[in-house]
């Protein structure tokens, strides 16, 4: 089957796959590159932006990754059920001026049978933070380091 796996329905095993490829995705910083894990019709609500489509995907991730400098997420599974996963996460990066933030937040996704996601529902709150409170300071773009601590290890 084309797509991506893992696909729906999803277990607790495949769930934390799909969590974590998610995660590694958008830690390349890449626009196109993860717009390829959604559907070409994705929908999604980020914050108070209704974005439609991977080309408003690769548009958006373009812009936010412009403003959100050295940009490190880490995410986790809170549920899932059949083709729906429920993630929270927490992300840190800099403005242009270097004032260092983090953001927390939960999405929801819905995923078609080829393990594109259709629909994220994402709401965030950026907390100012100093730079000597960064937590995620893996020194490299890209995946968090396999023995990097979790959100549940930092108490997030």
């Amino acid at each position: 089957m084309a797509g991506k796996p893992p696909y729906p329905p999803f277990d607790a095993e495949s769930a934390v796959l799909k969590v974590r490829a998610g995660e590694d995705a958008w830690n390349t910083r890449d626009p196109e590159k993860v717009s390829l894990a959604y559907t070409e019709d994705s929908r999604w609500r980020n914050r108070s932006l209704f974005i439609n489509g991977r080309e408003e995907i690769v548009d958006f991730l373009t812009r936010k990754w412009e403003n959100e400098r050295e940009y490190r997420l880490i995410k986790e599974l809170w549920a899932f059920g059949g083709n729906r996963i429920a993630v929270r996460f927490a992300y840190e990066y800099h403005t242009a001026t270097g004032d260092w933030f983090r953001a927390y937040g939960n999405e929801n996704w819905e995923f078609g049978d080829d393990g594109l996601m259709s629909v994220r529902h994402a709401s965030i709150n950026d907390v100012p933070i100093t730079a000597s409170e960064r937590a995620f300071d893996w020194d490299r773009s890209g995946p968090r380091p396999p023995d990097y601590p979790s959100l549940s290890d930092f108490g997030f």
